[in-house]
């Protein structure tokens, strides 16, 4: 940023910065975020000088950028926001919820305003308001707050008592300055201060003047900004070494080449100075303040800063990433006839060569799962946007509640993380509005008064394990049986613990008794069962009524290779997917008990088993009679298993996942297709559609 900057530094000329637009608006959304996510978690009464820096460094380098493309509206509130912070930081304020409410809501109004300026068709929020209520909180003024429709607890927020400082270099009325300018080596250069006041509305009115005897520019300006608001303007253009400022109205020399102009001291990495604007503050009638900040989510860990974007990451596009990781798949794919064409040459005469393709397919591997590994994205970017969401949430609901995270570290596939955010928010969503209960009925219970939710993230085996947990009120399996008759389904008191769970997945679902603008509309469970199943993934409840529910979520690691159980039914191969067998065994066809409708099963471990011939599914051609016994292999999906009827275990091998239903058409039963080593196609099979089929 700082060599766009320098670049970039005449406006005046022909620089198009609207090829930094993108790398703008990505950082832009960066500092947002971490800028949110450290005022969540923002201690109130011991505030780390830390924290404080890099949440005003945040808002800085948002400030600077959007100074520097023309985004006024932008930089604008977020210069109001650096007034606030830096007091706060100076330890000139104390941090009040107030403080937090309000940064956090410009935090959303930025969002909107970066959207706009994307050329996206957003609803631009009035910032006139938040403007005025950081002014005000900024010289230690009681503010009015939005107030929220639903009644809350009241929250007492302690008073702002304003430390013993020097006032702020901005004046309310407007003041007349002269401006010195130069010795330069190029006197035109100075006329770009001009034309920022002919370009920035509100900044002042400006005339130029005689030239003095050191032959420096002089300019007139009448103007509400502050000496350190101006310096950090004409930096862009002059050096602050060339630049002086002489206030006419107090007859007083401004601050001299190398004062201290405050903002940007001690802030380490900050490249650049940014222009800034002023606003005079409105006065608004006081209102009662919203009681969101005490019911504020906790996350129980901090993750580290992170590095400098500049020196620790490169920005690529994900279609660049995705055609590299179809690259390594067609590589794989070759690999693997070659390995195959291996095995038929002379081991002695071909020493050589099969050593170079042993070396090749180690490389190849290596290879696969460092790419691979680019995709992969940590499940904090996830988990660190549920803070938010929960604060509002329960301001809103009345309600207090507390997050706690586990195994943010842990990574899934982007594609995956992209798809599975949504079905998350609307599980911790159901969690605050229907399982929490309000701090008066928890208390009464004897729990804390307020709730957790926990979070977490793990990996088991070839897939990834998340659970959305609460220590709310729980399922209660008479009120969900009596819902399941009331809509006509099938549900006997004979259904287990876990059936009944399940019935809340039902299409129109819903034990909500009010429809709220939250959840309760009978939409939603269903969804999120039906989004996780596209995915490859499975959707466990569990829940003890009076104490809490948990849901886990469970998916493949990535959608792109897999570890797959290649097996052989006459002529053909089929793949399943590794993390979905259980074990194989092999059988006499006596073992197969057949009963009413023609439905097998087998016997395993003193347990029934549906079995599925594989052959009669996909309508198999058998040319000659295999006199062998049948190998049965175990998959499990959805809590179920069944016992698969195959002709030979071949083996077990990563297979580069395509795309059936793009490429062809959708097939029940199969989940997509892959490439052999010797050129055939084996399809994939769909584990939950055998497991959904067995069940008909």
């Amino acid at each position: 940023m700082g060599e766009m900057m320098n670049e970039g530094q005449n406006l005046g000329g022909n620089i198009d910065l609207s090829q930094f637009y993108e790398i703008f608006f990505e950082e832009a959304g960066e500092n947002l975020d971490q800028m949110e996510q450290m005022l969540l978690q923002l201690d109130l009464e011991k505030a780390d000088d830390e924290e404080l820096n890099a949440i005003f460094r945040c808002a800085h380098s948002i400030k600077g950028g959007a100074a520097t493309f023309g985004f006024a509206d932008v930089a604008e509130l977020t210069h109001q926001m650096e007034s606030l912070l830096d007091k706060l930081r100076r330890h000139e304020l104390q941090p009040t919820p107030p403080m937090v409410d309000v940064l956090l809501e410009s935090s959303d109004a930025l969002r909107l305003l970066l959207a706009r300026h994307q050329g996206r068709n957003v609803d631009t929020p009035a910032t006139h308001d938040l403007v005025s209520r950081i002014s005000r909180l900024a010289h230690g003024e009681p503010v009015a707050a939005p107030v929220v429709s639903t009644p809350a607890p009241p929250v007492n927020t302690p008073q702002v008592a304003p430390v013993s400082a020097p006032a702020p270099a901005a004046a309310s009325g407007e003041r007349e300055l002269d401006i010195h300018i130069g010795p330069m080596d190029n006197p035109a250069e100075a006329d770009c201060i001009a034309e920022l006041f002919r370009d920035i509305t509100g900044l002042g009115r400006i005339e130029a003047l005689p030239c003095d005897e050191a032959d420096r520019r002089i300019y007139r300006v009448h103007t509400t900004s502050s000496d350190t608001d101006l310096m950090d303007l004409f930096t862009f253009h002059v050096s602050k070494e060339q630049i002086q400022i002489v206030d006419k109205s107090a007859e007083a020399p401004g601050p001299t080449p190398g004062a201290d102009f405050g903002f940007f001291d001690g802030a380490p990495g900050v490249p650049m100075a940014a222009p800034t604007f002023n606003t005079a503050p409105v006065v608004v009638a006081p209102a009662p303040a919203a009681p969101l900040a005490a019911a504020g989510p906790k996350v129980e860990a901090r993750a580290p800063s992170p590095a400098s974007p500049e020196s620790s990451t490169l920005r690529v596009s994900v279609s660049k990433v995705d055609q590299l990781i179809n690259l390594v798949g067609e590589l794989v794919i070759t690999q693997a006839m070659l390995a195959q064409k291996s095995r038929e040459l002379d081991s002695t005469a071909n020493q050589p060569l099969l050593a170079g393709l042993a070396d090749l397919d180690r490389n190849t591997r290596d290879l696969q799962e460092a790419v691979m590994s680019i995709r992969m994205i940590p499940m904090s970017v996830v988990f660190n946007r549920f803070p938010r969401m929960l604060r509002d949430l329960a301001g809103k609901l009345g309600k207090k509640v507390e997050l706690i995270t586990h195994g943010e570290a842990t990574e899934l596939d982007k594609g995956l993380i992209e798809k599975i955010t949504d079905p998350l928010t609307h599980l911790i969503r159901n969690s605050c509005d229907h399982g929490l209960e309000l701090p008066e009925e928890r208390l009464a219970k004897g729990k804390t008064e307020s709730g957790n939710i926990t979070l977490s993230a793990s990996h088991q085996g070839g897939s990834i394990l998340i659970e959305v947990r609460d220590d709310g009120k729980g399922l209660s399996r008479e009120k969900l049986l009596k819902k399941a008759r009331e809509k006509g389904m099938d549900a006997p008191d004979s259904l287990s613990d876990a059936e009944v769970w399940n019935l809340i997945m039902a299409p129109g679902f819903s034990t909500a008794e009010v429809v709220t603008d939250v959840s309760g509309r009978g939409v939603g469970m269903d969804v999120v069962k039906k989004n996780i199943a596209s995915l490859g993934g499975t959707v466990e409840i569990d829940s003890a009524e009076g104490y809490g529910m948990s849901v886990k979520v469970r998916l493949p690691l990535t959608l792109a290779i897999m570890d797959g159980m290649s097996v052989r039914v006459s002529d053909e191969v089929y793949i399943l997917p590794l993390s979905s067998v259980i074990e194989s065994f092999q059988i006499r066809p006596s073992d197969i008990n057949t009963v009413a409708q023609g439905a097998q099963l087998v016997k395993v471990r003193d347990e029934y088993m549906p079995v599925i011939e594989l052959e009669r599914v996909f309508h198999v051609p058998r040319f000659e009679h295999n006199p062998a016994s049948p190998i049965m292999v175990v998959v499990e999906s959805d809590g179920a298993r069944v016992a698969l009827m195959v002709d030979e275990l071949l083996g077990q091998q990563q297979v580069v996942i395509k795309n059936l239903e793009s490429n062809y058409r959708k097939v029940p039963n199969i989940s997509g297709a892959t490439i052999l080593g010797d050129g055939k196609v084996a399809l994939i099979l769909d584990t939950s559609g055998l497991v959904r089929r067995s069940r008909h």
